[in-house]
């Protein structure tokens, strides 16, 4: 933020969503009921995001300690996400400016495809302060939105809209870099530009959870993610002009964004609903030489980085649906070659009114070296199996899919499994982590 107004086995690539199968006969069969969904936002791995601010820490280290404008770490971490976005298909654009005698760069990337009229952006700074690593500020936001760009191309996604993302370069300065993008476009593609999404800052040790209230759609759009994990969030103040939504704020494009929390204290009523310590800033490394790889906390960082994905996927296809309540595990379940039994991974579900609905959803991301061998179930609190994945994909690894479940038979509450079996030798994973949402 700045000081002015401020994831077969040579390479697995891909996360895959499967099903799981009991080890033992169920209670009952359901008819194959289980179908592939609409678009659901993916689960975006928290150790793929850490990876890159891994790589930005050792680029600062290799480069004098910063990766700040006109410094060569700055220039260093612009190629290093350019290459990983080149990579995944994107179009990149590398953009150019003078300030404070030194060059400075904005990245952009495009999606291919969606209407080229009704462009969805997403963006953070990429540059740090002279001090220090800029790990929080803004490694966070930066490492989180590329890792969002990589999950829209792991999943193929072609939403209504054009995505584009961007990278700023002297933020630190005056948000300098984004506004020379917004300056130098014309009208005609300002105005194509539906939103404009913002992550600076978010994965604070302290962390608050902070929604910008600048575009009301966009805001009820994070509001609705965090509402299904039964998080509480506060307007975000702190940020307000100084950030880099302010240059496409000022130029009439809706804004919207997440942030974690800067210098500000922490109350103690933020405490309570949070977590965290009160009396303390939000995050005391701002600014500073301590801004490392130590100054992250890992929770706030992996839901922010789910939040965006959710924003993408909904606000790019134009029609943002409240989610129904949603429970979620990510502990890992190591899956056991053949001829081991089925591993389980258990939700226990409660506070849900009645009966499951038609189109329960079922989000599962495992990690695997040969998908063709694994069998996916769900099973409901009474023994009832839905099947989810057979032995399909072939040689393709890992398995990163969504499944819509007609379980109305079932109580909601209860325990529900998610039963995988690898029924073939040799190739190996885990279950990465799984949601259900009613």
């Amino acid at each position: 933020m700045s000081l002015s107004v401020s994831r077969r086995l040579a390479a697995v690539t891909a996360f895959a969503v499967a099903g799981l199968i009991a080890s033992t006969a169920p209670a009952a069969l359901a008819a194959p009921t289980a179908v592939t969904a609409a678009p659901t936002p993916p689960d975006i791995p928290l150790a793929n995001v850490k990876a890159h601010l891994s790589q930005l820490s050792t680029i600062a280290a290799n480069n004098g300690g910063n990766r700040a404008h006109g410094r060569a770490g700055y220039k260093a971490s612009i190629d290093y996400v350019k290459g990983k976005l080149d990579a995944a298909g994107f179009t990149t654009t590398l953009q150019t400016f003078t300030s404070s005698g030194a060059t400075g760069y904005n990245l952009i990337a495009d999606w291919p495809g969606g209407d080229p009229n009704s462009v969805l952006m997403s963006g953070s700074h990429l540059d740090s302060v002279t001090a220090g690593a800029g790990i929080n500020d803004n490694g966070s936001g930066s490492a989180a939105v590329l890792e969002a760009a990589l999950a829209v191309s792991r999943a193929g996604l072609q939403p209504t809209k054009h995505l584009r993302f961007g990278w700023w370069g002297a933020e630190e300065l005056g948000l300098i870099g984004s506004k020379y993008y917004v300056n130098n476009l014309p009208a005609a593609e300002k105005a194509k530009i539906s939103g404009y999404l913002n992550f600076d800052m978010i994965g604070s040790p302290n962390p608050g959870y902070f929604v910008y209230d600048d575009d009301p759609t966009i805001e009820q759009t994070f509001k609705n993610y965090y509402a299904g994990l039964g998080i509480p969030t506060e307007i975000e103040t702190e940020g307000d002009g100084r950030s880099d939504h302010a240059p496409f704020k000022n130029a009439g494009i809706p804004v919207g964004g997440l942030f974690s929390g800067a210098d500000y204290t922490k109350t103690a009523a933020q405490a309570q609903k949070w977590g965290g310590t009160s009396g303390q800033a939000f995050d005391r490394c701002y600014h500073s030489s301590c801004d490392s790889l130590s100054n992250i906390n890992d929770t706030a960082l992996d839901r922010n980085a789910d939040a965006i994905a959710y924003a993408i996927w909904n606000l790019g296809a134009g029609t943002p649906v409240p989610p129904g309540q949603s429970f979620e595990s990510t502990t890992d379940v190591n899956i056991p070659d053949s001829p081991a039994a089925a591993v389980n991974s258990p939700i226990t579900v409660s506070g849900v009114a009645g009966n499951a609905p038609a189109t329960t959803k079922v989000d599962v991301n495992i990690v695997h070296t040969y998908r063709g061998d694994l069998i996916v179930d769900l099973v409901a609190p009474d023994g009832t199996v839905y099947n989810l994945h057979n032995r399909a994909g072939g040689s393709a690894d890992n398995l990163v899919q969504s499944y819509t479940v007609n379980a109305s038979s079932e109580v909601a509450n209860g325990v529900w499994n998610l039963r995988v079996k690898d029924a073939a030798a040799q190739d190996v994973g885990y279950i990465n982590s799984w949601k259900i949402t009613f």
